[in-house]
């Protein structure tokens, strides 16, 4: 029996060390995300910066560690045995969540995982024991008073982030405008000092000055003394960013260094207990009961041993902090998740990730209107004085790929590692992604980042992430309990099966992912540096060369999937053609995402070239969309014939057919020949053979037509299905011939 729960410890401890991998990677974002942004130096000293933070931190996040033990439930009610299977059904459930979320590229909390898991799973648990004793109640199973109190916590973070963020970058902008080094000269060591003091005040004095490892005369002595010792630094750190400016040193880069760290250290020391403090709390229940239990059942041994506070040794916390660095190293969801939040809060246009909602579209409508009010009511002169603050054409950023600037860097780092470093203070779990990437939004939205042709698809990124978040937190807390009934009455089998999924679950994951992010990594190199590329002409060039790969590619597309097509209707296999339905889904949303990128482009392109060309790019846009039309009024009616096991296609009718079909695969590969060539010679006679072919499907038609007047009707669904191939074939070619001749006259120099 022993051997079982033995099992189920290392199980638990091998999921804390992915935890850590995936858990940075999800939450690399956090604390990379400003200087990444802002290009404030090389990405290994960023990530060597962070790292030292990480280690500091996870040195000191043992007291955190009591979240796990008795922040959810109470454990001196539960058996070693029922705190074995919330742990395993929390960690089962929090490796599906995240590896979803991360896939995705959502930027969802750990804590919030945790939290609800756990709630979840000790929900669940506490349900089934109040059914079996009359005198137990929530109250006495359940830590609700702290309970509540995170979930309180980590919800209002989100509002009072934002407006945070919000208020008090525009109060910054106000001073420094985006020309910010013309102000350098009187503001720059007051800002530098207020940073520096805010940083050592949350971080060093109330985060290493109240930990376990500094003696406690130090500690008093911080307690005792704090506001003489804040006085004391913003005099020399106001002083000392003063010399350093006048030494030509960048205050603003020595900020988003020192917040990065800062925030580094924030993270570990406030999101550890989220990503090891189940399997820690496994091993310390397994350890009191192979040393206490001395005979007695584990369904029979209570857990009073973790109503104790934690007492974490240094070694584990050192081996946690060097796998969270070697995770930010080396993880390229990391970077996937730290580019979604860049992305929605950069200063200049680029692709945006995500659509429009209706939700979206009503609070940019509130928004636009508020502003109108206010610029009927307030002075004219006041609000331009204002818009000259805000004048974004004197932006300056660290390089071309730079986000945006150093000022906004610097305020979400000090913002979000005061915000974090409080909560940590009062031992509440709050979710370092809410709040960095809410700073990082509402430092966006003060910036006026978000113009009014990409603030619907900004909002709805933001809503969707938050809603993301909320989502977690049900799915955790439903799934969990689920989990953790069926772990408690399926036994040790059903606690196998899940360990099973799990790793079923993280393989297909990883290979999902690596998949995806090969075939993603050359559009998106492309697409950026045509939107970072200042010179018109440059970005012209680098604009033909993309529309052309996206035009030859959907010309490849549409034949692969025509053919799929064919082939599933003359063989009956109605997996290949829910297979092509799938795949014409995905492109279609693919098509809007290429458009997009592609009129970005276009508008950054001299300006004569683009009025020029701007009929010939949206035909050939049309005609890639054309395609997918085309291919679904052909699909649509061959799937639902084969799903429903009607006759099959004669094979006369096959045979007759297949000329056709590779005469129409040559005319397709030689049109992409031509495009992705970026060469026209054959040009005209593609074109008069495309007419021929049509002519021909045009005979084969009427030849149709004839004998189904003719002939049985009982054979009448089979020949419209042929019918409308044969009409859709030559809808297919006029497309082909509207693509070359659209990609012909966009491309020519």
């Amino acid at each position: 029996m022993n051997m079982i729960y033995l099992c189920i410890l290392i199980f638990l401890l091998c999921l804390a060390v992915f935890d850590l991998l995936a858990g940075v990677s999800n939450d690399a974002v956090n604390f990379l995300q400003p200087a990444v942004g802002a290009r404030v130096a090389k990405y290994r000293t960023i990530l060597f910066t962070a790292s030292i933070g990480v280690i500091l931190g996870a040195f000191m996040s043992s007291g955190m560690m009591d979240v796990a033990r008795h922040g959810v439930m109470m454990p001196d009610h539960y058996s070693f045995d029922e705190v074995m299977t919330i742990f395993l059904a929390m960690m089962v459930t929090d490796v599906m969540v995240l590896t979803v979320f991360n896939t995705l590229g959502f930027p969802t909390s750990t804590t919030v995982s945790m939290v609800f898991e756990l709630l979840g799973g000790t929900f669940a648990l506490a349900t089934v024991k109040m059914a079996d004793n009359s005198f137990l109640s929530y109250g006495v199973l359940l830590n609700s008073s702290k309970a509540l109190s995170m979930i309180i916590a980590i919800f209002l973070s989100v509002a009072i982030a934002f407006v945070f963020g919000a208020v008090v970058m525009w109060i910054t902008r106000v001073f420094f405008t985006f020309s910010y080094k013309k102000n350098l000269k009187y503001l720059i060591a007051i800002f530098g000092g207020v940073a520096f003091t805010v940083l050592t005040y949350f971080i060093f004095m109330k985060g290493v000055g109240t930990s376990s490892y500094i003696s406690e005369a130090t500690r008093d002595y911080i307690d005792k003394n704090i506001s003489l010792l804040l006085v004391y630094t913003f005099i020399v750190s106001t002083v000392v960013m003063e010399i350093l400016h006048i030494l030509h040193v960048n205050i603003f880069k020595f900020i988003v260094l020192m917040g990065t760290f800062a925030l580094a250290m924030a993270y570990a020391k406030n999101d550890l207990v989220s990503l090891i403090g189940v399997p820690l709390a496994g091993l310390s229940s397994y350890q009191d009961f192979m040393a206490n239990a001395h005979g007695v059942a584990p369904t029979a041994f209570t857990m009073r041993s973790l109503m104790s506070s934690a007492d974490t040794p240094p070694v584990y916390l050192l081996i946690a902090g060097l796998i969270m660095i070697v995770a930010l190293a080396t993880s390229k969801k990391a970077q996937h998740v730290i580019k979604t939040s860049v992305d929605l809060s950069r200063q200049d246009e680029g692709d945006e990730m995500f659509g429009s909602s209706r939700a979206a579209r009503a609070l940019v409508r509130f928004a636009q209107n508020t502003d109108a009010f206010f610029r009927r009511v307030l002075p004219e002169k006041f609000l331009h004085w204002i818009d000259t603050r805000f004048d974004k054409n004197d932006v300056i950023l660290a390089d071309d790929k730079a986000a945006f600037d150093l000022v906004r860097a610097s305020i979400n780092l000090v913002l979000s590692a005061m915000l974090i470093t409080i909560s940590t203070n009062h031992k509440l779990p709050l979710s370092t992604t809410y709040v960095t990437f809410m700073v990082a939004m509402g430092t966006s939205l003060a910036d006026r980042a978000w113009s009014r042709e990409s603030a619907v698809f900004r909002v709805t990124g933001v809503l969707s992430v938050i809603g993301g978040w909320f989502i977690t937190a049900g799915v955790a807390f439903i799934v969990a309990g689920l989990v953790c009934l069926l772990m408690h009455f399926g036994g040790f089998p059903v606690k196998l099966l899940f360990m099973v999924l799990v790793v079923v679950l993280l393989i297909h994951s990883n290979r999902r992912f690596a998949k995806k992010e090969k075939k993603e990594e050359e559009e998106e190199d492309t697409f950026q540096l045509m939107m970072r590329t200042r010179d018109p002409e440059l970005v012209w060039d680098i604009l033909r060369k993309y529309v052309g790969r996206t035009q030859s590619y959907e010309n490849r597309f549409a034949l692969k999937e025509y053919n799929q097509i064919l082939s599933g209707l003359a063989h009956q296999d109605v997996k290949a053609l829910r297979h092509a339905d799938k795949e014409l889904k995905n492109e279609q949303h693919n098509l809007k995402k290429y458009r997009r990128q592609e009129m970005l482009g276009l508008k950054k392109s001299p300006l004569n070239i683009a009025i020029e060309r701007n009929t010939w790019f949206h035909l050939g846009a049309n005609a890639n969309q054309q395609f997918l039309y085309s291919l679904r009024r052909m699909l649509d009616p061959i799937k639902e014939h084969v799903d429903n096991s009607f006759s099959p296609l004669p094979e006369a009718y096959v045979q007759e057919f297949q000329p056709m079909q590779k005469r129409i695969n040559d005319l397709m590969k030689n049109t992409e020949a031509e495009i992705s060539g970026d060469h026209y010679e054959n040009y005209r006679e593609i074109l008069a053979e495309a007419d021929e072919c049509k002519d021909e499907l045009s005979i084969l038609r009427k030849k149709h037509l004839n004998r189904i007047q003719e002939g049985d009707n009982s054979q009448m669904q089979i020949n419209l299905l042929y019918l409308n191939l044969l009409q859709e074939s030559q809808e297919f070619l006029s497309v082909m011939r509207h693509q070359l001749r659209a990609a012909k006259k966009f491309m020519e120099n």
